[in-house]
């Protein structure tokens, strides 16, 4: 598996495998990644050249100094030690002290993987998604 900045010929392909951006109120999703890529925030785990897996890592988001504000892996690629890996590829190009990321309440198997990777809880905010709070995780990055 090989990580790299995403393209502009990826889009579609993201799009394809984000369950989100493919539902009937996905165009808030397709905006993002299109946004996200064309602006050289998002990266993706290729397998035999094919994206399997993005990551988006913004700057000055909301108070955070950095934050990785999506990570998805398609479907059949999920559980192999692919979000782990793009995790660690951002906190090696994070160019800030402090890396924030969120999940949803919900999503234990990130909750899971922040847990594996160091990162410690640091609050929730409440009424994003109806009785579905978000988490916030912080890591604080040592290779600046």
């Amino acid at each position: 598996m090989k990580i790299r900045l995403a393209r502009q010929e990826d889009i579609k392909e993201l799009i394809e495998f984000d369950h989100i951006a493919q539902s009937r109120t996905g165009n808030n999703r397709k905006d993002f990644i299109k946004r996200s890529v064309l602006n050289k925030r998002c990266y993706v785990a290729v397998s035999e050249e094919k994206p399997v897996g993005y990551i988006v890592l913004e700057y000055n988001w909301f108070y955070f100094d950095a934050f990785v504000s999506m990570l998805y892996i398609k479907g059949d690629f999920r559980r192999k030690g692919i979000g782990s890996e793009l995790m660690k590829y951002i906190e090696n190009k994070c160019k800030a002290e402090k890396l924030f990321t969120s999940t949803n309440q919900s999503n234990t198997p990130m909750q899971n993987l922040l847990d594996k990777l160091g990162y410690k809880r640091s609050g929730s905010i409440y009424n994003l998604d109806p009785d579905n709070p978000e988490l916030i995780y912080f890591k604080k990055i040592t290779n600046n």
